[in-house]
């Protein structure tokens, strides 16, 4: 791992009261050169008081400053992590995950994790405006750009009008595509219901983060241009990757 040292020259002897600020300035200007990428493990609380000549109290400070200005995560019992990259992606009238990536000039996609069908319940029935009991496609999916998992959803489709329709996503990475691939060229978003919690466990693994960690829950439904509902989905977003926008001109 390469070490502070590199990043910038030995500290002068100011004030006392300020060794904090500047060793926050300093391991700053290390994370803007990339010499600690997001999502890496800083030294030790040790390791830096002996790198710098103080004691931990002083590193704490320092940590604490940078945690304060969203730079760093203190993890207990594991260390402090340069916060991951945050993407912003749209909500609104038409919300497509590849395109928000791409208008962040990011790579990614959708991966189908699992998929089945199932009898609607009295939520999914009334969401789809559908029988309840009814068959649906349900679709496990993960979110992600440039290698890191933004979420993970629960995606329930109506069939048999969509039967198949996970291979389709599978094979290209995209809900729309898969929608298009159906006759389903637009689509458009209903509604969506924010809220923020503390994630499953399983949430939790599957967007490698801790449970502690707090994530935004989005529900929402989709329909075609006849307003027929064509997907019902809860999206689990790590609340340190993401930042969500709500647009009213689309």
């Amino acid at each position: 791992m390469t070490t502070l040292t590199s990043a910038a020259p030995s500290l002068e002897r100011p004030a006392r009261d300020s060794f904090w600020h500047r060793i926050a300035a300093q391991i700053s200007d290390a994370i803007s050169q990339g010499i600690y990428p997001p999502g890496e493990r800083l030294p030790s609380e040790h390791a830096l008081a002996e790198l710098f000549g103080v004691n931990r109290h002083t590193i704490r400070k320092s940590l604490a400053s940078l945690s304060s200005q969203g730079l760093v995560r203190v993890t207990q019992g594991s260390g402090t992590y340069v916060e991951d990259f945050a993407v912003e992606l749209m909500l609104g009238k038409r919300t497509r995950h590849r395109h928000s990536l791409v208008q962040a000039g990011l790579r990614g996609g959708l991966q189908v994790l699992e998929a089945s069908t199932v009898r609607a319940n009295s939520a999914q029935a009334k969401a789809l405006a559908l029988p309840a009991r009814s068959k649906l496609l349900c679709l496990s999916v993960l979110g992600e750009a440039e290698g890191q998992i933004l979420h993970v959803s629960e995606r329930y489709f109506p069939l048999p009008r969509f039967n198949g329709l996970d291979a389709v996503i599978a094979d290209t990475g995209s809900i729309t595509a898969a929608f298009a691939a159906f006759g389903l060229t637009d689509y458009t978003r209903q509604e969506s219901r924010i809220t923020a919690q503390t994630p499953s466990p399983v949430i939790a693994a599957h967007l490698r983060q801790p449970v502690s960690s707090p994530v935004l829950e989005v529900t929402s439904v989709n329909v075609d241009n006849a307003g027929t509902p064509v997907e019902f989905a809860t999206t689990w977003f790590a609340g340190d990757r993401v930042k969500l926008t709500i647009r009213h001109d689309d």
